[in-house]
């Protein structure tokens, strides 16, 4: 899974919970986009107004002005956003895509989509139950931005400094969707709100040498005099003990005291008005499809059995003569599949990432400029965190990629599953992925920052499928490791729609992944509150994964002897993401190009 909240805040950011224009934006020189000069127009307007309404990602692409300036995730400002997202709308409807080159013509259904899917979700007011989740709220969303924020000299300071006093608002916008939450019913469950308390607590306790916001601040250029230095730090702290800190306290008082007392023991949206109407919108939005709940939960039982059958073969590989049952049990708990410390854990991601890419220019003709680093999961939130996940670089900004892992609870990260983390963390994964979309400069501008869960989270898992045909699993522990983990995401698509639309307990949802799968208990426990407090986004990855091997298949078919994997992926992934539709036409125009080449 890509970013460390990242995911959160890009949901909030290029989903139609992203802010629409509240001031003059600053002017931005953009080129056209298009060889239709009335799209050309379109792409440049929607463009400035992302900018405008999107500062976090502005600023990872260079725009300084932006750096300063904060997201707004306030009702109000959601509302306002609808008649600018319609008008966008009617000057699509008003070109005619036969007219339109094939790239205008995918560009055009492109923005349709996010356009129509935005301006969906605003009746639903996703914002009363997006506004925290079992990985915290506000506070650990503007954490991770100050984890990529880097500071060189004092404009940057100046900026950091300007969007720490911008974040009070964050906290109160948060808690009045949090508050319309309540009053509408449509809450979190009590698990979620007790996940969340634990990290928003010692959130309220911090102190400014351990604080998240004043980290860019830690080392600041010797081009800025030592008095400066002092001020500048002087400041930041102020801000945060004197205007962020209240809002902190405030948020743990609101969840022990106001949300706590009538969070429902239930689980799902399923027993939430109107709940069931949101989730089907949630799973149509993540796979970028028009499947049904109940389509997602069938293809869920029928991978669980196809990856099962695989799963005994390596068992047996391994000289496993007991059961199924047993054989889970053994990798489970036997000390030789654990590391000993946290810098062991480490030091073993670290030479997989490596090995990984050594094997990557065999798969790509193209690969991004950024690098990754192998970094841990901050302590401070390892304990409700997942075992792994990746954070976005910025080449503009001198911030490498970070594959993160979890090196907390030593005895529930087994090794056998690390290298398929690894290779959908990492490389080939999420880093090869994000970094070429995010490198994209010939095309629009809202291709290179749009969030398609399906492609993105489907293409990190085909990375872990990439691993056979790399050699990259050494042995039969670590083959059964990727098919744990793929039965992982096979379980995830029949306990998200268990949860959120049949309305499962969580045993019901447990059950799936105790059985058939080696995930550690931890872990299954740490997932599950994620999908509760996350709805719909699980179901995205077994769907795209399963869309792009079938691409595949399809131009290893129709290309025979012609098929070179390094084109494939190239098309694949230089020009973006896309919903899965969109992918089809664009890859079966390919295969013909290449039929044609």
């Amino acid at each position: 899974m890509k970013t460390v909240v990242a995911a959160s805040l890009a949901a909030l950011l290029c989903a139609a919970a992203a802010p629409v224009l509240a001031q003059t934006p600053p002017p931005v020189a953009v080129r056209a986009q298009a060889e239709d000069p009335a799209l050309a127009s379109i792409l440049a307007d929607y463009e400035a107004w992302l900018r405008s309404v999107d500062p976090v990602t502005a600023g990872m692409e260079g725009d300084r002005a932006a750096r300063s300036r904060m997201y707004d995730t306030s009702r109000t400002f959601e509302l306002a956003q609808e008649p600018v997202l319609k008008a966008f709308a009617e000057r699509l409807e008003a070109i005619d895509p036969a007219t339109l080159s094939p790239d205008d013509s995918l560009n055009h259904a492109f923005l349709a989509y996010v356009l129509k899917r935005s301006l969906d979700r605003i009746p639903l007011d996703t914002g009363r139950i997006d506004a925290f989740s079992s990985e915290g709220g506000p506070g650990q969303n503007l954490g991770y931005l100050a984890s990529v924020t880097r500071i060189t000299n004092t404009a940057d300071a100046e900026a950091w400094i300007a969007r720490l006093e911008a974040m009070p608002k964050v906290y109160t916008d948060q808690l009045a969707n949090a508050r319309r939450g309540l009053e509408s019913g449509l809450v979190q469950p009590r698990s979620i709100v007790e996940n969340a308390l634990s990290l928003m607590e010692p959130e309220a306790a911090l102190t400014p040498d351990a604080d998240p916001l004043l980290k860019p601040f830690t080392t600041l250029p010797a081009s800025i005099p030592a008095d400066r230095q002092a001020e500048l730090r002087a400041r930041a702290a102020a801000v945060v003990a004197d205007r962020i800190a209240p809002q902190r306290r405030e948020w743990v008082r609101f969840l022990r005291e106001d949300y706590l007392p009538v969070a429902p023991e239930t689980l799902g949206l399923a027993h939430r008005p109107g709940g069931r109407e949101l989730y089907a919108y949630l799973v149509r939005g993540f796979t970028s499809t028009e499947m049904t709940p109940d389509d997602v939960h069938t293809l869920g039982l029928q991978e669980v059995a196809r990856i099962r059958a695989r799963m005994d073969q390596e068992m047996q590989a391994a000289g496993w003569t007991g059961d199924f049952a047993g054989f889970l049990n053994f990798l489970r708990t036997d000390p030789q599949f654990y590391a000993t410390t946290r810098e062991g854990l480490m030091e073993k991601a670290s030479e997989m990432a490596k090995r990984a890419d050594d094997g990557l220019p065999a798969l790509f003709g193209a690969l991004p400029r950024t690098p990754y680093g192998v970094r841990e999961v901050p302590r401070e939130i390892e304990a409700n965190y997942t075992t792994g996940r990746y954070s976005p670089g910025s080449m503009e900004n001198g911030v490498a990629g970070g594959y993160l892992v979890n090196t907390g609870r030593l005895d529930q990260r087994p090794l056998y599953e690390l290298p398929a983390l690894t290779l959908h963390e990492a490389a080939p994964g999420h880093h090869i992925q994000i970094a070429l979309q995010q490198e994209a400069e010939e095309g629009p501008y809202f291709r290179r920052s749009v969030d398609v869960t399906a492609f993105t989270e489907g293409w990190g898992l085909y990375a872990e499928f990439l691993g056979e045909e790399m050699r990259f699993y050494r042995t039969p522990y670590e083959r059964f490791g990727r098919l744990s983990y793929e039965m992982w995401r096979a379980c995830r698509l029949v306990a998200d729609t268990g949860i959120h639309w049949l309305g499962w307990d969580i045993e019901q949802a447990r059950a799936c992944f105790r059985d058939n799968s080696a995930l550690a208990p931890h872990n299954i426990e740490t997932e599950l509150q994620r999908y509760i407090g996350w709805p719909g986004q699980a179901t995205a990855y077994k769907v795209g994964e399963i869309r792009l091997r079938a691409i595949r298949t399809r131009a290893e078919q129709e290309l025979g002897d012609r098929f070179d994997v390094r084109r494939f992926h190239d098309a694949l992934l230089v020009d973006g993401p896309l919903p899965l539709a969109l992918l089809d036409q664009r890859m079966d125009r390919w295969i013909a190009d290449e039929k044609a080449r």
